[in-house]
């Protein structure tokens, strides 16, 4: 995929790895749309800004009925609560998984179509590390983020035969506001965005984006006792 020649639709975009996906297409000659509940907290000279909150069916269609030259999807719009799978609210829980699955999958429902009409293209969902694992924290976006990799799975298959291309991205912590409070090792978003259109131009699907999530990644196989070795 030539990135100079796509008109792309990157989903919360005003901000951490959204702003910079956004950057990183712009200055590679791409048309980018650029989705966000609050579009006027877009500050990004050259992009059109869109209303879109990925949970609200009406705003995904009306997002899509302004976006119908769209060959590029970046799902990228998420949330992180913090919440507990066992004492967790549940409100919580249904909004990680009403963003990071549901919400996803509104979006490439709606802009599949879109897609195929203009003779094909991508979707590059950005998933995570924790859609291999759980570190014990935070379980409603592990396992919502686990479900997006299945879903991003399955929606390979059934779209690649009708030329659209569907990847995945995982990476580990970034210097974002949704890990400000977090004393860890962190990514700079613009060198991950750097990857992650790399991998599209390529026509990857499957980016591994960190130290992180390649160390993951290669001990899958190992089961529970690899993954998990304090439990054995």
């Amino acid at each position: 995929m030539e990135i100079s020649k796509q008109i792309a639709f990157v989903t919360g975009a005003n901000r951490g790895l959204g702003r910079a996906l956004t950057l990183e297409l712009l200055s590679r000659g791409a048309k980018v749309y650029a989705g966000a509940r609050n579009p006027e907290s877009i500050d990004i000279p050259g992009v059109i800004p869109v209303k879109l909150d990925i949970t609200n069916p009406q705003e995904v269609a009306a997002a899509a009925m302004v976006a119908k030259d769209t060959t590029l999807l970046i799902n990228n719009a998420g949330s992180s609560t913090g919440a507990s799978l066992l004492d967790g609210d549940l409100d919580q829980l249904h909004l990680e998984f009403n963003t990071h699955f549901f919400g996803t999958l509104s979006m490439v429902r709606t802009f599949a179509p879109i897609l195929v009409n203009n003779n094909g293209g991508t979707i590059l969902n950005i998933l995570s590390a924790l859609s291999w694992v759980s570190s014990g924290t935070a379980g409603a976006y592990t396992v919502a983020k686990a479900a997006e990799w299945a879903l991003t799975n399955d929606l390979r298959i059934n779209l690649y035969p009708q030329n659209v291309r569907v990847a995945g991205l995982h990476v580990g912590f970034m210097e974002t506001d949704m890990t400000s409070g977090l004393e860890v090792p962190k990514s700079n978003p613009a060198d991950i965005a750097k990857i992650a259109i790399d991998g599209i131009e390529s026509d990857s699907f499957e980016i591994v984006a960190d130290d992180t999530s390649r160390h993951i990644q290669s001990i899958l196989s190992g089961g529970v006792s690899a993954i998990y070795p304090h439990l054995s």
